[in-house]
């Protein structure tokens, strides 16, 4: 694939980035000074000159910083000091303004919250948190300048989703790796939008090691699968995660971007929302929905934040998507009242939770938001951001050794990364096998991918995966996919393109043999209709990563049961004859699909094909294919009657 020169001068200012400032050994943490706090929470947020996470004598501090307790935001003194009410199970917590950095500890977590919780947790399988006694008399934020300025890039990244040692070293050769080997100097941030853990929480430890390697500050929002499954309300539900990362929700500036991270995870939801799976004799589970304390911190923070910032707010659970469009389980219940309070403001929220890539513009709907949400368009731009594990580290290892888990709506695995200049952002989403100017793949939808397509689904229907009923197609019964029929053109044939990033402002043009672009069409306008799906709808290349795993098949003789196949989720083995991924990963719809239709006096032999993708920045993309138009398909096995 390569870049256009109106990419490449797109791209010029970004190039100019300047190298930021971020200080990785500022290594401390927030003090707290014992005594009687009379029932207030209060401090000093301070510069700590001498980089030791004490207040000390002529330290100064800074003032208009913003402090909370999780519901209450106040602006600290001309000297730095603040006052708060104080409530049990509070995460004090400094906003950090832009020109400041928190101390971090030795893995990267920034340091900025006091989690008060006098009690402690209640018994929780993984811990929780730990009696905290009285609050103290005084809790202290230490800092030091940071001048990264306004010119910055975050990486964010979704669910990584590791059940098992083995998942967290797949996490350690894809996110770990770059982590360790990119140039990072620019890099503020890494945001992570929940399921960072597969249930096991115990793997936090090695998971926090492996990312720390990138020596540049993390910020996380909890997952439904970072829970503490055994809690019986949800206000000790993110205990263990509060232990390990910090506040479930939270702020920070950088330039002139204001950070938001939110919970939207309710856990359990049963008794408390109003859909039937929340019911009382269901079994626990999760719901969509911000609590009414975040709404209230929100709705004091808002007003303290100048109308001038972009706000990116994270959470785990979309506000609103398009794989999921009629499930409320899935999208956030009270986005309308979350959207009243951002009214006006220049807003980029990021999600994960459906391990899909979507570019959701504002005005955007799809049928089900309304009942779901409460808001039948998008009120501002979104971004699902993909699952780190893909789909769920399913399927057969490629050529890095990680399983290619390509994605429901045909991405490949990877991770987004934000370039910030002042208040506006350009989205690049990354793979971790491919360069940056890879942004889509390409393939035909024919009759006789349909033909084989549709073998292939009805037996994934039928006898569901893994099985031990052999499929009736795999992989190799399509013969060439990248060979074209007369049948095929006279039939109705296109060119199914699918844009990982692609969003309503993306144009899509395909040429063949140099000759005039045809304008693709997007095969999901937006425009509040249902989700249309089926092989019409399908993305062929996705179709037939997923169409054929062969390690479903393997199993030895010492490891047995226990090694057989691979495991998805809670240790479930997938064992079985070579097959497809199950049915409802298999990718027969997406958000950022786009169709243009072949002519069909093509004359045969070999065509070069020319696809290009321009972004809403204006970043055009381009990838030659090329491809063979025959009378029929030849036989594509060894001809063996020529032997005999």
């Amino acid at each position: 694939m390569r870049l256009s020169s109106l990419s490449l001068a797109a791209l010029a200012g970004l190039a100019a980035l300047p190298a930021a400032a971020k200080d990785a050994s500022y290594i401390g943490t927030v003090e707290t000074v014992a005594g009687d706090s009379a029932g207030m929470a209060r401090g000093t947020v301070f510069v700590d000159a001498n980089r030791n996470s004490r207040l000390d004598a002529g330290e100064t501090g800074i003032g208009g910083a913003l402090v909370t307790n999780g519901r209450e935001v106040v602006a600290t003194g001309a000297d730095g000091t603040y006052a708060l009410p104080a409530y049990d199970d509070m995460n004090l917590s400094v906003i950090k303004p832009a020109g400041y950095a928190n101390p971090v500890d030795q893995q990267m977590i920034p340091q900025f919250a006091y989690v008060h919780k006098q009690a402690g947790s209640p018994e929780l399988r993984f811990g929780g948190i730990a009696p905290t006694g009285p609050l103290p008399a005084a809790i202290n934020f230490p800092m030091i300048e940071d001048a990264a300025g306004d010119r910055f890039s975050c990486l964010a990244f979704g669910d990584a989703q590791p059940y098992t040692n083995q998942e967290v070293s797949y996490v350690r050769e894809t996110a770990g790796k770059l982590l360790a080997t990119a140039d990072l100097s620019s890099t503020e941030c890494l945001i992570f939008a929940g399921d960072v853990m597969g249930d096991d929480l115990s793997l936090y430890p090695r998971f926090k090691r492996i990312i720390a390697v990138g020596q540049t500050p993390q910020y996380w929002v909890g997952g439904n699968h970072d829970v503490d499954f055994d809690a019986e309300t949800d206000a000790h539900s993110f205990d263990t995660f509060r232990r390990e990362w910090g506040p479930e929700y939270w702020a920070a500036e950088f330039g002139n971007v204001l950070f938001i991270g939110l919970d939207n995870v309710r856990y359990p939801c049963n008794g408390v929302d109003p859909h039937p799976f929340c019911s009382t004799d269901k079994s626990h589970t999760y719901n969509g929905v911000i609590s009414e304390r975040q709404m209230e911190w929100l709705g004091n923070l808002l007003p303290q934040v100048p109308e001038d910032r972009l706000i990116v707010m994270t959470a785990h659970i979309p506000f609103q998507t398009f794989t999921d469009n009629t499930a409320a389980k899935h999208q956030t219940d009270n986005l309308a009242e979350l959207a009243a309070l951002l009214d006006g403001r220049k807003v980029l929220t990021m999600a994960g939770h459906t391990h899909t890539t979507e570019n959701i513009e504002p005005g955007e709907g799809f049928e089900g938001w309304e009942a779901a949400t409460g808001l039948a368009t998008s009120p501002f731009h979104q971004l699902v951001i993909g699952g780190l594990s893909g789909s769920w580290w399913a399927g057969d290892l490629n050529a890095q050794g990680v399983p290619h888990a390509t994605q429901r709506l045909g991405s490949p695995r990877g991770y987004f990364r934000l370039d910030f200049d002042g208040a506006t952002f350009v989205d690049t989403y990354l793979t971790f096998h491919t360069t940056e100017d890879s942004q889509f793949h390409a393939a035909f939808n024919t009759p006789r991918f349909r033909k084989w397509a549709d073998a292939l689904i009805t037996y994934a229907e039928l006898y569901g995966t893994p099985s031990k009923v052999l499929p009736p197609v795999t992989r190799n019964d399509l013969a060439d996919p990248f060979m074209l029929t007369r049948a095929d053109l006279e039939g109705d044939s296109w060119v199914a393109v699918n844009v990982w990033n692609g969003g309503k402002s993306t144009e899509v043009t395909v040429s063949i043999d140099g000759g005039t672009p045809m304008v693709a069409t997007r095969t999901q306008p937006g425009e509040g209709e249902a989700k249309y799906r089926g092989l019409d709808y399908a993305d062929p290349a996705a179709i037939l990563k997923q169409a054929t795993q062969g390690s479903l098949a393997i199993r030895s003789d010492r490891g047995g049961d226990d090694t057989a196949g691979y495991a998805m989720f809670q240790g479930n083995r997938m064992s079985g004859v070579a097959g497809p991924f199950p049915r409802w990963l298999l990718t027969d719809n997406s958000l950022h699909l786009w169709r243009a239709d072949l002519p069909s006096d093509l004359s045969d032999g070999v065509h070069v094909m020319t696809v290009t993708a321009t972004d809403r920045h204006g970043r055009a993309f381009t990838t030659d294919y090329t491809f063979e138009v025959v009378a029929e398909i030849p036989q594509m096995t060894w001809q063996t009657q020529l032997w005999q």
